[in-house]
């Protein structure tokens, strides 16, 4: 997909942010279009945006209510939420709600366009449901449920599986904690739980599993498989 060809939802309150995010796209080849708040941003979607930039603190709709209100009339565009230092109820909440991504102010543009990209990757990864993953030397054949590192074939247990499917099947995009331990068990499992899984699974596809490569930790939030290759 050719940037020149996807139309970028900025929704954001604060100028300064907006004219930010509309010269650091623009130059990229994204078509801007731009909302200072919810209802502008409701009519916005009518534009059939690829992808929506979603600052949480605007001034007529709470952000969360309107990420509700955007994923009632579409499913599928991958959302970007912008979200202050410290916020992680905020940004869990938000990813519970649909949010792809998040990223903390102030961030980085290069930052941006890798979670942009990440999203939008995902989005087709999705809609075309690859049965295949690869990342780096970690591969993953979910018709014939191989595993491998390199040439090594990894033995899973089903749990450990069960756990790296559901990444591999949202690879690139950040899976709060209670969505994971709805995923394979559900919501009043410990979290305690997950963690050991985790842990276990690093220690089968990660070459240092105290620094990995795949399976990344969001700190209070939950986990990100790294994106395909």
């Amino acid at each position: 997909m050719n940037a020149a060809q996807i139309k970028v939802l900025v929704i954001d309150d604060e100028p300064p942010i907006r004219k930010l995010l509309r010269m650091g796209l623009s130059t990229q080849g994204y078509d801007i279009l731009e909302a200072s708040n919810g209802k502008i941003a409701l009519e916005k979607l009518a534009e059939g945006p690829a992808l929506i930039i979603l600052d949480l603190g605007l001034p007529d709709i709470q952000g969360h209510d309107l990420l509700r209100m955007i994923r009632g009339r579409n499913e599928s565009v991958p959302i970007v939420v912008l979200s202050s230092r410290g916020d992680e109820a905020g940004k869990v909440q938000a990813l519970d709600l649909g949010a792809d991504d998040y990223l903390t102010k102030p961030f980085g543009m290069d930052e941006l366009l890798a979670r942009m990209r990440a999203a939008l990757r995902h989005q087709l990864q999705v809609q075309g449901e690859r049965p295949a993953f690869r990342a780096g030397d970690l591969s993953v054949d979910l018709v014939r449920r191989i595993v491998k590192v390199g040439e090594r074939e990894v033995k899973l247990s089903p749990k450990e599986y069960e756990l790296l499917r559901v990444l591999v099947q949202h690879a690139g995009k950040v899976l709060t904690h209670r969505f994971l331990l709805k995923e394979l068990w559900d919501e009043l499992t410990d979290a305690q739980y997950l963690r050991v899984y985790v842990r276990q699974l690093r220690q089968k596809i990660e070459a240092d599993p105290e620094r990995p490569q795949f399976v990344l930790t969001e700190t209070g939030i939950g986990y990100r498989l790294r994106a395909p290759d």
